[in-house]
């Protein structure tokens, strides 16, 4: 029993110390990493993300993002909604929250876009109390199990909270960076009825830089690559994460990359260096992109079972882009 009450608390620490889910595929469905996404490729585009991470341990946990952004050509603005889902499977904890996305679209120099971006959601929690058994309600007298308890946690099995972020990305027509911040108003998750434990701010820095160097190669295949650098910086309370990498995208319908996942700020000495490595892979055909990524981790973990990923979304206005009208944002 005390077992279970430990894994509990383990997994709801960890719940509140790192609450943001870390996409492998941000780099394919960069909607993930920032509002400033929403609308980017002067469309309308829907999608979604699966994320099964562990699936072969007791800390199986699931993710789920869907998204639906639109672009308005006469206000260079986008608007779009999407949903994110996360459920542990030991404790049952499951986290739901739905956001409303706003950006606009600023011509700055001749090449150059600036992208700002606000977000508003509502945001639930569970904790699945009802699954932990606790010591005052084992009736040993008589070999019963009571439905009620005193412990005070259990007043409160569900949080509610308002959240703000806000995001800026500079593009153009190669290469973009960005930065997101999130809980901008620190929204109270305390597991309480009384507690205030306020989500701390996370930050992220993210790039996607192009490398030219194909580009004085006049053979057929190098006419038709292009190679990128990605990285992506993340810091929330005293959790951070440096995602670097490569990319890989031949004629814009096939793609594949790799990234090394390292903490550049070391909290333990013995903290690996790089921590785990993500591989993944992108298709386009007509208004559809498909997306699937693996991790793997490079410490030494039981068999997990590692990190899969699958993506999906489709453009409904694929043809648009070939009209010469505003730069979008370069993305496979």
């Amino acid at each position: 029993m005390k077992k279970i009450i430990l894994l509990f608390f383990v997994f709801t620490s960890l719940a509140s110390y790192s609450q943001d889910v870390i996409f492998s595929q941000a780099f394919l469905v960069p909607e993930t990493l920032s509002s400033s996404f929403t609308g980017a490729i002067r469309s309308t585009k829907v999608g979604s993300v699966f994320r099964s991470q562990w699936r072969n341990s007791a800390f199986k946990t699931t993710s789920n993002y869907a998204f639906f952004d639109t672009w308005f050509e006469g206000y260079k603005t986008g608007l779009g909604v999407s949903f994110l889902n996360q459920t542990e499977t030991p404790t049952s904890y499951t986290f739901n929250q739905v956001n409303l996305n706003f950006a606009m679209a600023f011509q700055i120099s001749d090449t150059w876009f600036f992208r700002p971006s606000i977000s508003a959601g509502f945001g639930m929690k569970n904790y699945g109390f009802q699954n932990i058994l606790l010591e005052d309600q084992i009736n040993l007298n008589n070999n019963s199990i009571n439905t009620s308890t005193l412990d005070p946690l259990l007043l409160k099995s569900q949080r509610n909270f308002f959240d703000f972020n806000s995001s800026i990305l500079f593009n153009n027509e190669d290469t973009w960076i960005g930065l997101t911040v999130k809980h901008l108003n620190k929204p109270n998750i305390s597991l309480t009825e009384n507690g205030n434990v306020p989500l701390e701010v996370f930050w992220s820095v993210h790039a996607k830089y192009y490398l030219p160097f194909l580009e004085n190669n006049r053979t057929w295949f190098a006419s038709k690559s292009k190679v990128y650098i990605l990285s992506n910086f993340m810091k929330q309370g005293s959790f951070n994460r440096l995602d670097i990498g490569a990319q890989y995208v031949f004629e814009d319908q096939f793609s594949f990359g790799l990234t090394a996942a390292t903490s550049p700020i070391k909290n333990n000495e013995n903290n690996s260096l790089i921590s785990s490595i993500s591989t993944f892979a992108g298709f386009r055909w007509q208004g559809f992109r498909f997306g699937y990524s693996y991790d793997f981790s490079t410490t030494k973990l039981l068999n997990t079972g590692g990190i899969h990923e699958f993506s999906v979304s489709y453009d409904f206005d694929i043809n648009i882009r070939k009209l010469d009208r505003y730069k979008c944002v370069p993305f496979f």
